[in-house]
């Protein structure tokens, strides 16, 4: 099939992952994937190894005509099967152009995000639902994250939930990597090293892991927090790591293009987010590395976290819950045996293949119903 991909950029983001790792492994499995992006952010551009074409649209506004117009020469010569856009604002432009070039490919769109964050965003999903009404397939990542957004009449012609997937091959736990990368970051056998992976952004909360490792400390738990990422809190980071007396016990490593030796250099993650979290890539990858997972309450955590088994949820802001539950991850025997339970809950619930797959059925099951339309012939070379 070819298959057009439309996003809103490719920054350092789960979506943006997400879509770049879809686009790669349907290539190797024999389809023609293209990719647009609306805004001049290529952070993850390297990443995009299978894709035919890739094109920014360079806007420079919310709803910029030039970069419409580029989409819709873009859909009118290729022609897709079908066109998959991420989130709301790819969705408008991936909606309007395809009108513009009066072309009936089928449109899917992937959602990534369960609560909005501001009285502005609301007041866009009025304008945007409409746009989610006319795609043919509306994806969610998890069901709760479905339940919520059908309550607020946001569904498309037919829904859809897909989990996101690791690749459990690539995520494989090695212990003499592991061993190395300690030694280099300076941790002892002993220290308790707990991992953040993600952008210090505030809806990721990284300062509330800071005040969990102090009191992990004050209970005499040799905790330390490794952050994999940088952002705009970076300097929240450090500044609280300083005011507690934690200074020396937090590393930031800055942005990291393989983030999986840092991952298992931990011996847990923990991830603090407060609202936007739906379906954490980041936490599925440390479970499938065996690292036990301590998750906030948000989206679809408890779909993926059965507490006691391969992590721990805690309230949304509640510290001391979260430092209670890493607490219980410095028990060496209690975090090995959950680790284990951590992989093996990734390779039966969600592996990349069987996210791969179910894309795949869907794309091919929406692809004959618009070549049986009668309104385009498939181009020339389309498989």
């Amino acid at each position: 099939m070819r298959l057009l991909f439309v996003t809103g950029s490719l920054v350092h983001g789960g979506a943006e992952r997400h879509t770049i790792t879809l686009a790669n492994r349907l290539a190797e499995r024999g389809h023609e994937c293209h990719l647009a992006y609306v805004k001049n952010d290529p952070s993850q551009l390297e990443r995009l190894q299978g894709a035919a074409g890739v094109r920014c649209l360079e806007a420079g506004s919310y709803l910029d005509g030039k970069a419409l117009e580029a989409l819709t020469v873009q859909i009118r010569n290729l022609r897709p099967a079908v066109v998959i856009a991420v989130n709301a604002s790819a969705l408008l432009y991936a909606r309007l152009a395809l009108r513009r070039a009066g072309v009936a490919a089928p449109l899917v769109v992937t959602w990534h995000t369960t609560l909005l964050r501001n009285a502005k965003e609301w007041l866009q999903m009025l304008y945007y639902r409409p746009f989610f009404w006319s795609a043919q397939r509306l994806v969610f990542v998890c069901e709760a994250q479905r339940r919520y957004w059908v309550r607020r009449l946001v569904t498309g012609r037919a829904n859809q939930v897909i989990y996101n997937g690791v690749d459990t091959g690539a995520f494989k736990f090695n212990s003499s990597e592991r061993v190395a990368l300690r030694r280099a970051l300076g941790y002892a056998e002993r220290d308790f090293v707990v991992g953040m992976s993600a952008v210090l952004r505030a809806e990721k909360n990284p300062v509330q892991l800071v005040s969990a490792i102090a009191r992990l400390r004050a209970w005499g738990i040799p905790a330390r927090a490794l952050f994999i990422g940088d952002g705009p809190l970076r300097a929240a980071v450090e500044a609280a790591a300083a005011r507690l007396g934690v200074a020396g016990e937090v590393t930031i490593t800055g942005l990291q293009q393989d983030v999986r030796p840092l991952l298992a250099a931990c011996d847990a993650v923990a991830l603090c987010s407060t609202a936007v979290e739906t379906f954490s890539i980041a936490a599925l990858e440390a479970l499938a590395l065996g690292r036990p997972v301590v998750h906030s309450a948000v989206g679809g955590a408890a779909e993926m976290i059965r507490p006691g088994t391969n992590g721990y949820l805690f309230p949304v802001h509640d510290g001391e819950a979260l430092a209670d539950r890493l607490a219980l991850l410095a028990d060496g025997e209690r975090r090995a045996r959950m680790g284990a339970n951590a992989r093996n809950s990734v390779a039966a619930r969600f592996s990349e293949r069987a996210m791969i797959d179910a894309y795949e059925r869907l794309f091919s099951e929406l692809e004959p119903a618009r070549s049986k339309s009668g309104n385009l012939r498939r181009p020339a070379g389309a498989h």
